[in-house]
């Protein structure tokens, strides 16, 4: 008898929770065949992106294999680039697999589904402003946030040399005042005290200038205001320049341009602007919106193939005020436990729930010197403002919630305590 075959395409954080209670509940129980699809062997959170971007988390310790996760949680990876797909067959056709000598290492492939899940996440928009993609960094890959970290080590070194550094700052430009945008403004002070202590560079905090850049009228344009605003008085007490309602238009090797003419120079740039879906996913012949996103009913099954699903970042679900669900971690998620039970009714000829968004609140963490935030309380959805350590507490909750839903508990409870032996083991930030 042949297994019904559910390949899941993108290893994210709802695809990677997907697949992992997919493999426990019907790959080991040999009830369906379950397989995911990623152009990355290794997975890592993408909200800790900024933190590995300054070295405050070491990518190499805290990714997970795809490989050994899969043996482990019931399921099969296979390592490639969705690159076409076959409705009336029911087939994708992947990338070849290349390594950094550019030699093939795997050819171009199929791979037949049942049912198919595409959890492809997003990446930076960058609205085509000139430059941008040539002189800034983006943030939506580990491999993006480790370019940006040896390029930081490096212009921080060279601005210890005594000569320049009695002349100039060191400046950072941040383009998008989102979450990442804004907990990367801080991480940086941060980043730049430990350097300082451990002896890597003469540089202090009060030698960077960093430069945050929102063309909204606001930082965090998509939070309450009571957040926004005791975010902005913090960035503010680190050294932050602020710049809201403000649009860059240009980006060269020596700053930035903005739509009035202001000249912003910079060392570093970093765009973390807007958000779209990968743009292939316009031409595999599914509706989508114009920032790429796949067009799904509530149940989150495509407008035209009741086969094939989509949730996440790269998913335009529509609520019932009309607005699509937010690109947030917690939408994501909530889709992947829903999604669960959507497959298996959908094996069992069973009618698929609908989705609805439920907001858990929101949290900032502005590296060791604060955090801010709020948590959604009963049917009401009344907000309860935290701060402090309280706010610190739920914001790392976030991050051991994702490893347990992939670990399971005890595992997690595990990787608990070695991070806290770490902490005394290891230097508090990757300094190579």
């Amino acid at each position: 008898m042949t297994l019904p075959r559910i390949v899941v395409v993108g290893g994210g954080a709802g695809g990677l929770e997907l697949v992992a209670r997919l493999g426990r509940r019907l790959g080991k129980r040999q009830r369906a065949e379950v397989v995911l699809v990623d152009r990355n062997p290794t997975h890592i959170w993408k909200p800790l992106l900024h933190e590995v971007a300054t070295g405050a988390l070491d990518s190499g310790l805290d990714e997970v294999s795809y490989q050994g996760h899969a043996r482990v949680n019931g399921y099969r990876f296979q390592r490639g680039t969705l690159c076409g797909l076959d409705r009336e067959h029911k087939q994708l056709k992947l990338e070849a697999v290349h390594d950094d000598e550019g030699q093939e290492v795997l050819p171009t492939r199929t791979l037949d589904y049942d049912l198919l899940v595409l959890a492809l996440g997003s990446v930076s928009n960058d609205f085509g402003t000139p430059g941008v993609a040539t002189h800034c960094h983006f943030l939506d890959s580990p491999a993006q946030a480790e370019a940006f970290r040896r390029d930081m080590l490096n212009t921080f070194l060279r601005y210890s040399d005594p000569e320049r550094r009695n002349h100039a700052k060191l400046t950072v430009g941040i383009v998008g005042a989102g979450a990442t945008g804004v907990e990367l403004a801080a991480e940086l002070y941060d980043a730049s005290r430990m350097l300082h202590s451990y002896g890597f560079t003469r540089l202090n905090a009060g030698q960077l200038s960093v430069h945050l850049i929102e063309a909204a009228p606001k930082i965090l344009p998509a939070l309450p205001e009571r957040i926004s605003g005791a975010v902005h008085k913090e960035l503010e007490k680190l050294g932050v320049t602020l710049h809201v309602s403000t649009r860059i238009t240009e980006v060269d090797p020596r700053g930035m341009t903005t739509s009035e003419g202001e000249r912003i120079a910079t060392d570093l740039n970093v765009w973390a602007a807007g958000i779209k879906a990968p743009p292939f996913l316009s031409g595999l012949g599914l509706t989508t919106e114009h920032n790429h996103q796949i067009k799904v009913h509530p149940t989150l099954q495509s407008l035209d193939d009741p086969a094939i699903f989509a949730f996440g970042d790269c998913a335009s679900c529509p609520q019932e005020n009309g607005k699509p669900v937010p690109p947030r971690a917690q939408a994501a998620h909530q889709q992947a436990n829903l999604l669960y039970r959507n497959l298996r009714a959908q094996l069992d000829d069973r009618p698929l729930k609908t989705f609805t968004f439920r907001d858990r609140g929101s949290l900032i963490s502005l590296a060791h010197f604060e955090a801010i935030g709020s948590l959604m309380r009963g049917a009401s959805a009344r907000s309860l403002f935290i701060e402090g350590r309280l706010a610190k507490f739920f914001y790392a909750s976030l991050y051991r919630m994702h490893q347990r839903a992939i670990h399971g508990s005890l595992k997690t409870g595990v990787t608990i305590v070695v991070d806290r032996l770490n902490r005394f083991i290891r230097p508090r930030m990757k300094l190579h």
